[in-house]
């Protein structure tokens, strides 16, 4: 059996593959609602043959998001828009869904990628960013407000009030994310960290609002769900976050009951230096694993269903998440499996769709069930 298709249990949750599809932001939400492009999106990627669907960065709060089209779970309008889509993606895939509770910090109020991706001014339509520090994530940007006591406190229980929004929906799993130079991860990196009270300076320091945070989530989400992080594990930047540190960080939230590590880099500063290469990401998922012995999961110019499978049968990673590769083929799932002779789950209207050669690949009983 390939290693790729065996199942994995996590919590109460047991998935028949190690494949999730990452979360995507896709800039496309109205005032943070999801609207039919999610719909298409999501239910097309719900049946790519990936055991767990990831939605991609969602907004605790309206200010945390990165572009005015980021999809948001922050009120009553955000949480029924994304009722509809949900449950057609439940009548017609057996997919797990996860949600990533995300915040922007510093990097919020800016344009979409294909507007060029700047700060919006506020005068111009944006608004106003806050982060650890009123430092900017680039020189010419306006800075960001540095959060107070009683903006930390707003922050980790809007975290909470979005994943009791998420449990009300029916999301099987949450990933906080605390990434790619977005607000958990500015408490991380000294880079954009300067603070000099008890969520400054020391390692300790800096991890403490993530953790908190993550301590938030769990406690509001059932105990048995499961709750992931995704983490960019350096910031290609000399002095700045790197992989020792995130692994200190992964012994605290092995601690704290973390079911997953998602290891992804880079994100905090435009000064970064990233040497991309197919699988550039898996080591530091596999350092995180030796050192913590958390369940984890490689990202990065992941594309091939062999290169997958190396990753988990080797044991660099338990699972494998996919993104771009995803949008170039939303059946890749199906693709791997027949390639690596594994089986994937799929609606009787698809139970067609194999080549004969291929002819088990949804599995004997609901292939022959045609």
């Amino acid at each position: 059996m390939s290693a790729l298709f065996s199942p994995i249990t996590l919590r109460g949750l047991t998935l028949p593959n190690r494949i999730m599809v990452a979360p995507m932001c896709q800039y496309s939400a109205g005032n943070g609602e999801a609207n039919d492009w999610h719909f298409t999106h999501i239910n097309s990627l719900a049946l790519s043959g990936a055991a767990m669907f990831c939605i991609e960065a969602t907004a605790v709060e309206a200010i945390g998001r990165i572009t005015p089209g980021c999809l948001g779970l922050w009120n009553d309008a955000t949480e029924a828009a994304l009722k509809p889509v949900l449950a057609s993606l439940r009548r017609h895939s057996n997919t797990a869904v996860a949600m990533q509770l995300a915040h922007a910090g510093r990097k919020a109020s800016s344009h979409t990628p294909w507007d060029g991706g700047q700060q919006i001014p506020i005068a111009e339509g944006g608004w106003q960013a806050e982060g650890p520090s009123a430092l900017p994530h680039k020189e010419n940007e306006a800075a960001p407000l540095a959060l107070d006591s009683a903006g930390l406190k707003r922050v980790r229980d809007a975290f909470v009030a979005a994943a009791r929004r998420a449990e009300r929906l029916g999301i099987d799993a949450l990933e906080v994310h605390c990434a790619h130079g977005y607000l958990l991860h500015q408490f991380l990196s000294p880079i954009s960290n300067r603070r000099t009270d008890a969520y400054g300076g020391s390692l300790q320091n800096r991890l403490r609002f993530p953790l908190d945070v993550f301590d938030a989530v769990r406690a509001a989400f059932p105990h048995h769900k499961p709750v992931g992080i995704k983490v960019s594990c350096t910031d290609w930047v000399d002095g700045g976050w790197d992989i020792a540190q995130t692994i200190e960080l992964a012994k605290e939230l092995k601690q704290r009951g973390v079911d997953w590590i998602d290891a992804s880099s880079g994100g905090v500063s435009p000064l970064q230096k990233i040497p991309l290469e197919p699988g550039y990401q898996v080591p530091f998922a596999q350092a995180i694993k030796q050192a913590a012995g958390v369940n984890v999961m490689a990202v990065g110019l992941i594309t091939e269903a062999t290169q997958a499978d190396d990753i988990v049968t080797s044991g660099k990673a338990d699972m494998v998440a996919l993104a771009r590769g995803m949008l170039y083929d939303p059946r890749w799932g199906w693709h791997a499996a027949a390639q690596l002779g594994g089986q994937v789950a799929a609606p009787p209207a698809y139970w067609r769709a194999p080549p004969h050669q291929h002819k088990d690949l949804f599995g004997a009983t609901t292939f022959g069930a045609r």
